[in-house]
């Protein structure tokens, strides 16, 4: 079966296939069960309509933008954040570039401008948070008022909750930094990952027998530090790893780097891109008494990994 084109639309480019969408409109960081939800809302209002669906988002997170010497711990970077949206089915996605001159205009502006003047939206659909415009004014009653008066419907989303627990992108960074993956996974609803070009380190772990690929992560990135089972895809193939996020203790260069060993792989990854699925933790971060004991630590932890990866079965993000 021919997969679904996705289309990209950036800020002010001709808008094609999507003009007249049904826009669920947010940040969308992480594409989490709570933001999957309001997309299966407009998917339905499209359909409905017999109009395409799509997301509009922005690009830098307005965080960054406002606060841009504050760290954000990222779900999903660009790239990752428009992998799953490709894989909901939607026709595809509007990225607007969040700078001063996006920031500066009204609520009455972002709506007038750019939902109706060049997309000329059919339909939007929001979470019952979500505000948009100068001084975040423009809000759900507002935009409702907004479709009355332009003529487009809009949809707004009750509260995502799992087994009584709101579905939120904070609740699951809080949930990464803890190493509890089990609940980043059930919020987000598939096991959460990075993708990045594997870069030279200093060669120590092949000396020691477990040579490694190196990906050095967004330095918000606020994942505890320690050892996980992760499942890594590379050029349509999966395998199974145990990976090392941290300063690496016991040669400690100041920097913080992600080290997959894969298992049962021969090959040079350097420079090429990979996914990493983080499936299980293992343990914290440790200094130990010797070389030795370090290479027996990492046998251990590697035995540990296979054991976990074989009970979590096949899974794998939908990208």
């Amino acid at each position: 079966m021919t997969p679904k084109r996705f289309l990209v639309v950036r800020d002010t480019a001709p808008d094609g296939a999507l003009h007249g969408a049904v826009v669920a409109m947010g940040n969308f960081d992480g594409v989490h069960r709570g933001h999957r939800a309001v997309i299966t809302v407009a998917q339905d209002r499209a359909q409905k309509l017999g109009k395409p669906a799509a997301v509009l988002t922005f690009e830098p997170h307005p965080r960054v933008f406002f606060h841009p010497g504050e760290p954000l711990f990222r779900l999903t970077d660009e790239n990752a954040k428009l992998r799953l949206l490709a894989s909901t089915g939607l026709d595809g996605a509007i990225v607007l570039t969040f700078d001063a001159a996006l920031a500066s205009l009204t609520a009455d502006e972002f709506v007038d401008r750019i939902l109706v003047g060049h997309f000329g939206i059919s339909g939007a659909v929001i979470g019952f948070n979500f505000h948009f415009g100068k001084n975040r004014a423009g809000s759900p009653d507002f935009l409702a008022a907004q479709g009355r008066k332009f003529g487009f419907a809009v949809d707004v989303v009750a509260p995502f909750e799992l087994n009584g627990r709101p579905v939120s992108s904070g609740p699951i960074r809080d949930a990464l930094a803890a190493g509890r993956l089990p609940d980043a996974a059930a919020l987000l609803g598939f096991p959460w990952f990075v993708s990045g070009e594997v870069i030279h380190g200093d060669k120590r772990g092949r000396e020691l027998g477990f040579p490694t690929a190196n990906l050095s992560l967004d330095t918000g990135c606020g994942l505890r530090h320690g050892v996980y089972a992760v499942r890594v895809a590379h050029d349509g193939r999966r395998y199974d790893g145990v990976a090392n996020f941290g300063r690496r203790p016991m040669f400690d260069s100041g920097a913080v780097l992600l080290e997959v060993f894969l298992f049962d792989f021969a090959g040079d990854l350097y420079g090429q891109r990979i996914d990493v699925a983080f499936i299980a933790w293992i343990r914290e971060e440790k200094m130990f008494a010797s070389v030795d004991e370090l290479v027996q630590g990492m046998k251990d932890d590697s035995r540990q990994a296979r054991d976990a990866l074989a009970r979590a079965g096949d899974i794998f993000p939908p990208i």
